[in-house]
């Protein structure tokens, strides 16, 4: 039994959208073209795929099910389109990374210098985004890698996914504070008791809990700020461990240790970019690169 492209892209729109309007509209055909689409598509199979509802139609049991093949193969045939099409283009000239705001600047910098050495005459622009912005922006072609937090495994798309690492976090604060006079047995007092900095994406990523322990919190959008501040010895807050390897960091931080450290963040986190030959070395230099950090 075969079947169209066409036939599995209106399925895959019209489930996502449950409506055949909105579908038509995101395909650029009319209503009624779509509808005998799925029509001649239920007639094919011999099963009934949706619900009719007034203007909405929900999928069956079998509809659903049929979905996740679907979706399946309509990514797999948009990723060969991408690949072959990459293939008659030479080297990008220029190229943006989407990153979250807790990615260390160190790091980032190592990305550059790495990029610098195996592509000198490749522009590299760096642009802060949530993990949906970095998502959105990669599949309308404005930004060529993301590195943000790991999406679950279960997402289907037509993106290249690479596991990296877990960024772990810890407390710090300026070295003369009194947080850092505390035994570690006194920390998880002191902490709660005062000013927190947290990071927005932190908490815009869904890790509140694990981010939040004072009352007396402050949202900052930078991790730069955050840093000036607790150089400035204005409270403390959870950065990525690896900031100890920056020396402006080390001249006036202090770690804070304590037994229940354990419920401290680690978050994991992904590069993600499109199935293409010139993004593949680029991403490969990219993965070299924070290896060699993490290391």
């Amino acid at each position: 039994m075969n079947f169209s492209f066409e036939q599995l892209l209106a399925f895959v729109s019209v489930c996502e959208r449950q409506s055949f309007s909105k579908a038509a509209i995101s395909l650029n055909k009319h209503r009624t073209t779509i509808g005998q689409v799925i029509t001649n598509l239920e007639d094919q199979l011999a099963i009934e795929l949706f619900e009719r509802a007034g203007r909405s139609v929900i999928p069956t049991e079998d509809g659903k099910l049929l979905y996740l093949y679907a979706k399946q193969a309509v990514e797999q045939a948009k990723t060969f389109d991408k690949v072959a099409l990459s293939l008659s283009y030479g080297g990008l000239e220029s190229i943006t990374i989407g990153y979250t705001s807790f990615i260390p600047h160190p790091a980032l910098a190592e990305v550059r210098s790495k990029l610098l050495k195996d592509f000198p005459t490749m522009k590299v622009n760096f642009m802060v985004m949530t993990k949906d912005e970095v998502v959105k922006a990669l599949h309308e072609g404005t930004v060529h890698i993301g590195l943000t937090i790991s999406q679950g495994s279960k997402a289907i798309d037509s993106l290249d996914r690479t596991f990296l690492s877990y960024a772990k976090f810890k407390a710090f604060a300026h070295k003369d504070s009194h947080l850092a006079q505390l035994s570690e047995d006194e920390v998880l007092n002191g902490l709660k008791s005062s000013r927190q900095f947290v990071l927005r994406s932190l908490l815009d990523e869904g890790f509140g809990d694990s981010a939040l322990y004072s009352p007396d919190y402050e949202v900052i959008e930078q991790l730069s700020l955050i840093i000036k501040f607790i150089r400035e010895g204005l409270g403390w807050a959870f950065l990525p461990q690896s900031i100890m390897k920056s020396a402006y960091a080390t001249e006036s931080f202090a770690e804070l240790k304590m037994k229940e450290f354990r419920l401290a963040p680690q978050i994991p986190v992904t590069l993600l970019c499109p199935h293409s030959k010139q993004i593949g070395n680029i991403k490969q230099s990219i993965i070299k690169a924070l290896e060699n950090f993490i290391d």
